[in-house]
């Protein structure tokens, strides 16, 4: 991957809707020979997917939570287990094995109150595996960024 490679991921990720055309103007490059090096960048696994970023509020999820959870059981198949459970869940974003105290941290995007107390008891009060877990409601934001800088 040379610079740019890096010029173009970059590009792509704070806009990856701009055409073809924009793209190679962008970085230097005629529009064919753009287009060759985001296919083979694709190729290479190193763009995954290309999505849209909603606006989580917009979209009905108006409230976010980090959610930490202990298991009763540790072993990768008590982990894995518990990982799939997690991973079919509508609110769940981003979910993690984690070393450290807790196993598995979660980032959830719940629509309402109503909805967490409902995975809670699908997740953390029936027969799960999980010893305890915690939420933390998220007030402010700081920093919420999907780009990995090149």
């Amino acid at each position: 991957m040379d610079r740019i490679d890096r010029k173009i991921l970059n590009l792509m990720q704070q806009d990856a809707a701009r055409t073809n055309a924009d793209l190679a103007d962008a970085v230097g490059l005629s529009p064919s020979t753009c287009l060759r090096r985001v296919r083979r960048l694709r190729g290479a696994g190193i763009i995954e997917r290309i999505v849209a970023v909603l606006n989580p509020a917009r979209a009905g999820r108006v409230l976010k939570a980090v959610v930490t959870v202990e298991l009763k059981a540790h072993s990768d198949q008590h982990m894995r287990r518990f990982l799939d459970l997690a991973t079919r869940e509508e609110a769940v974003a981003q979910a993690y094995a984690v070393t450290g105290e807790p196993d598995v941290v979660l980032f959830l995007r719940l629509s309402d109150m109503e909805e967490f107390d409902a995975l809670c008891d699908r997740l953390f009060r029936t027969q799960t595996n999980v010893a305890r877990f915690t939420t933390m409601m998220v007030i402010r934001t700081g920093k919420e960024e999907t780009a990995i800088r090149l």
